[in-house]
């Protein structure tokens, strides 16, 4: 069967032969929608790069974070002995400050922290740029107790923690009154992230940062307020406050809603149309701060976007609000959101084309990864190709394929197992299952030669796909890890030394595995980069699907865009697939020229987990 999609040549027909064709006939969602409504034209050719800064380089060892800097995040007890961890330990292995908790690795690893910081990011941008990168995507960056950040205490200040003056910085917090913008200034870590922001541009790439604007941490400065002003407070209508202390009792009766029922992170109160409009005021200062710092009307020195962490939690009509703010202050910024899982026990993705356009400009795509992982990936049932195809085609159906061209697709993230370990587990759907303290059966090894041929065949399909390619730190290094917490692993850098992996969280046997970069795996990423910035066709060309009767393992996908093409074909299975040029589509002898694989002929074998890409585009090749 041969599916169809928009946009194509008739120069495709050619050579098809008796293969059967299904035309699915799409509208034209770019004249369709009003073109500010579109994604920004950069998002269509980005390579994204997603960073969980505590862990991707300790650039400023004298900023590290010390025993008070964890106060007021869970577990709320840090021990006496706290220590920095070392950033190439064996990651399983206790030290000694976790062995005298008495506590197992999934307790520690909350308090474990490892010193990333903003200097980090900046000393390896060189590394980024080499790679491809020309988008990058951090994880919160804004001053919070918590490991992940996503428990502010203050959105207008970068931790101090990531700064070159943690203790300046606090400082100049406490000499703010947070509630009042016009009394804002900046720290020394505020400095050098706007810092950070100038080197990216300068190296023309762009920079979006994570908004979380459902919930913050418990030390958040509205938060304490209203605990230390009682029900009286102006900021008690910001939170959903369930009971104050008595303050005749030795007991703390204080009690709030947290998100998903996490005393960790307060919700912040909502309505129809978002959070109450002091709350909103100030998210919108926060807003300008950082994509017009200096606020004179020129927002290259700001961000270029936003993710927005849990954004289904709030209503459309606040992140519609939210859109306006930021496409006044730069209408070519982007906004993603993670939308994520409708019913997660039924493995059912939530269909988030009612916030693109209006609110978001794409979202982060993890149906795209769940169709990749069901296919090459699923053991022992992995889904047909015709099946496959409909996965892929659904997301194009339900978002537009214009929009779709601009979505985020990543097949792992700061909150899934790595790609490198959910090839050595191929058994558990996207998001599920990769949990060790909860699947003991989970395999915590690297992969062997033949798994991270199955995580190449995944990685050049991705490169190959309608969508942004998406890249989570580290998977181009080749590390491995299962889900929160080991999927955050310190980042591998080819000048330090790592421990072999040789522990178990719970002592059961596992192999021996040095830590070290995987130069033939960053090599392939660097090809494929090259590839896709290249080829305008692979960007934003139209898209066809083809599949090949009695080959159940087999598929391939045909980009072309002004008389340009590129087809790749992926054999996902045990046994080799014989193909013909006319099979897909694809003349020979002609134009064609191989970019991946072997040359294009009559005939063509691809071996077990063997992929091919031909372009006719010969000046173009990586």
């Amino acid at each position: 069967m041969m599916i169809l999609f928009p946009y194509l040549s008739r120069g495709w027909f050619s050579g098809i032969g008796t293969l059967g064709i299904l035309l699915l006939g799409f509208p034209d969602m770019a004249s369709a929608a009003a073109p500010e409504r579109e994604a920004p034209g950069w998002a269509k050719g980005a390579i994204w790069y997603q960073i969980f800064p505590e862990r991707f380089r300790n650039g400023d060892p004298t900023n590290d974070p010390i025993r008070e800097s964890l106060e007021g995040t869970w577990p709320y007890v840090v021990p006496e002995n706290w220590a920095l961890n070392s950033w190439t330990s064996d990651w399983y292995s206790l030290q000694p400050w976790e062995v005298a908790s008495g506590k197992g690795f999934y307790h520690v690893a909350q308090l474990r922290r490892y010193g990333g910081d903003l200097q980090g990011i900046l000393d390896r941008l060189g590394y980024l740029q080499d790679l491809g990168v020309t988008a990058i995507y951090l994880n919160p960056v804004f001053e919070s107790a918590s490991l992940h950040k996503y428990g502010a205490t203050l959105f207008h200040h970068i931790d101090r923690h990531f700064g070159p003056d943690p203790k300046g910085d606090k400082g100049v917090f406490e000499r703010e009154d947070a509630a009042d913008p016009t009394t804002w200034t900046w720290s020394a870590a505020d400095r050098l992230f706007l810092r950070l922001i100038r080197e990216v541009h300068r190296r023309d790439m762009r920079i979006i940062i994570d908004g979380v604007f459902n919930h913050v941490g418990i030390p958040f400065w509205a938060l304490q307020r209203a605990r230390a002003e009682g029900p009286d407070s102006r900021f008690a209508k910001w939170f959903h406050i369930r009971q104050w202390d008595d303050p005749s009792t030795p007991e703390d009766e204080f009690d709030y809603q947290g998100w998903v029922g996490i005393k960790d992170l307060p919700e912040f109160r909502k309505g129809p149309t978002g959070p109450d409009p002091d709350v909103k005021e100030h998210f919108r200062a926060v807003v300008k701060r950082w994509m017009d710092p200096d606020g004179d009307g020129d927002p290259s020195d700001g961000i270029d976007g936003w993710r927005l962490d849990v954004a289904e939690q709030l209503p459309i009509a606040f992140w519609e609000e939210f859109r306006g703010w930021v496409k006044a202050i730069r209408p070519d910024a982007y906004i993603t959101g993670e939308i994520w899982w409708e019913d997660y026990n039924a493995n059912k993705f939530k269909n988030a084309s009612p916030y693109l356009g209006n609110a978001f400009d794409g979202v982060m795509n993890y149906r795209f990864g769940d169709a990749l992982y069901r296919f090459f990936n699923e053991s022992p049932n992995p889904v047909l190709p015709a099946e496959f195809s409909n996965l892929i085609q659904g997301i194009h159906q339900d978002y537009g394929y214009d929009r779709a061209l601009g979505l985020q697709n990543l097949m792992d993230s700061h909150d899934t197992s790595r790609i490198g370990s959910a090839v050595v587990n191929p058994g558990f759907r996207q998001d599920h299952g990769a949990n060790i303290d909860g699947n003991r059966a989970y395999q915590v090894r690297k992969p062997n030669l033949m798994e991270r041929e199955v995580l190449k065949l995944m990685v050049a399909f991705q490169f190959c796909a309608p969508g942004a390619p998406y890249v989570y730190y580290g998977d181009e290094v080749g590390m491995w890890g299962a889900d929160d917490p080991d999927c955050r692993k310190p980042m591998v850098w080819s000048d330090l030394t790592y421990e072999t992996e040789t522990t178990h969280p719970f002592g059961l046997p596992r192999p021996k595995d040095p830590v070290a970069v995987d130069t033939d795996l960053l090599n392939f990423y660097k090809r494929l980069i090259r590839f896709r910035s290249r080829h305008p066709e692979v960007q934003e060309g139209a898209t066809r699907l083809i599949t090949l009767p009695n080959e159940p393992r087999f598929i391939a996908i045909a980009r072309t865009l002004s008389g340009a093409s590129t087809l790749a074909a992926f054999n996902a299975g045990p046994n080799p697939v014989v193909m013909t040029g006319g099979s897909v589509g694809m003349d020979v002898p002609g134009d064609w020229k191989a970019v991946f694989g072997p040359a294009p002929a009559l005939q063509i074998v691809l071996r077990p987990r063997e992929f091919a890409v031909w372009s006719d585009s010969p000046g173009m090749q990586p």
